[in-house]
């Protein structure tokens, strides 16, 4: 054993790691309670914009109306995209996955920008909102592309909520469908080192730039044990047949040890905050987009679940009743785990950007397993 590993432990999914210091968000799994910058997650849900919650995430503070007015001119000054980037959006092959197609063209936004090596405060965080402001319009129109439609162009006048529904729609959304949408994307912003935010500190600990950081963020929730959960979800809820089916679904998946998607949480043993009041607003955009159905279903699933396995810690999570609202919204079921993305621009820029305020190479050590003094053998001998 060398002398590394004898002076470490070994963790190897990092679930016991500490990798340093953060003011962004704070989770309390076993009470159930997740916090941005020390405000409950409800109150901002209920209360605050995405914009806000934005400028909460990467300053620490509320901002005053002011401040808020001009933050929020500032992301929508970067709404539109170059018409290079429209070429682009036109040329990307229709059967694309839609997080590659994000992840590509986040990395294109590279080409446009003179500051790119620039890791000042102030450019990363231009660049960030650079980020944050376009990617609306390429998961929007990418949609609509692969579709056979025509372009729609963001409108200044809207927030990054309704301009994405009106861009993927083609038409301005109702209020609750907007509002949802708003809170999807508060309750999606940040949650601690997750593994794309990780993946976020990594690049940006190289003193690479912040958009090789958000495309490696992008890569890393794309994977299926993180970003697609409520994709899966919103399969399960087509597979079953009708309301009356549920219960059998249900105790089938459970007699058979599967696990019913949308359930449980590696860091909560209690109710995620985050689906309670997600619940509420499913239900209302159900009721206004004709998907009750569906939210009858999940709410079923939610309480035969309960009865069988809540005591066990295992309740539902964001994912369960985000996929009902993003299936209301006209959302394809490709573009969920985008939108988490799109979303999570915030938490990833925050994290990054706080990052670099105090910035340590991320190099953990593995422990070799492998052989030692191997002989090499020359090709004409094997």
């Amino acid at each position: 054993m060398s002398e590394a590993t004898t002076t470490m432990t070994m963790d190897k999914g990092l679930d016991h790691t500490i990798i340093g210091e953060s003011t962004k968000s704070f989770i309390d799994g076993q009470k159930g309670v997740l916090e941005y910058v020390g405000i409950d997650i409800d109150s901002l849900a209920r209360n605050s914009t995405f914009e806000e919650t934005c400028f909460l995430l990467w300053n620490d503070r509320l901002p005053t109306p002011d401040e808020l007015e001009a933050y929020t001119r500032r992301i929508r000054s970067h709404y539109d995209l170059s018409d290079a980037m429209w070429d682009a959006v036109r040329a990307v092959p229709h059967g694309a996955p839609p997080m590659h197609v994000l992840q590509a063209m986040v990395a294109m936004l590279a080409f446009e920008d003179p500051a790119c090596d620039d890791q000042s405060r102030d450019a990363e965080e231009e660049k960030a909102i650079r980020i944050l402001a376009k990617t609306p319009a390429i998961i929007a129109n990418f949609d609509r592309v692969r579709k056979g439609l025509e372009i729609v162009r963001p409108d200044a006048g809207d927030d990054i909520a309704t301009s994405f529904l009106r861009m993927l729609n083609g038409a301005a959304p109702g209020e609750a469908s907007a509002k949802a949408l708003d809170v999807c994307l508060i309750l999606h912003a940040d949650h601690g080192i997750n593994a794309s935010t990780f993946a976020t500190m990594v690049v940006v600990g190289t003193e690479s730039d912040m958009y090789s950081a958000v495309t490696g963020a992008i890569g890393t929730l794309r994977g299926p044990l993180h970003g697609g959960a409520n994709e899966r979800v919103m399969h399960m809820l087509q597979e079953i047949d009708g309301l009356d089916a549920v219960e059998d679904f249900v105790l089938g998946r459970l007699s058979r040890k599967e696990k019913v998607p949308g359930f449980g949480h590696r860091v909560y043993k209690a109710i995620d905050p985050r689906a309670t009041y997600l619940k509420t607003f499913a239900e209302s955009i159900a009721t206004e987009t004709g998907n009750l159905d569906l939210f009858h279903m999940s709410r079923r699933i939610e309480e035969i679940m309960e009865s069988q396995v809540g005591a066990k810690g295992i309740h539902p999570n964001v994912d369960f009743y985000s996929a009902t609202t993003y299936y209301s919204l006209g959302l394809a079921i490709d573009l969920f785990t985008p939108i988490f993305a799109m979303s999570r621009n915030a938490g990833w820029a925050a994290h990054a950007l706080e990052r670099l305020e105090d910035n340590r190479l991320i190099r953990p050590r593995c422990q070799y397993t492998g052989p030692h003094g191997a002989a090499y053998i020359p090709a004409s001998e094997r």
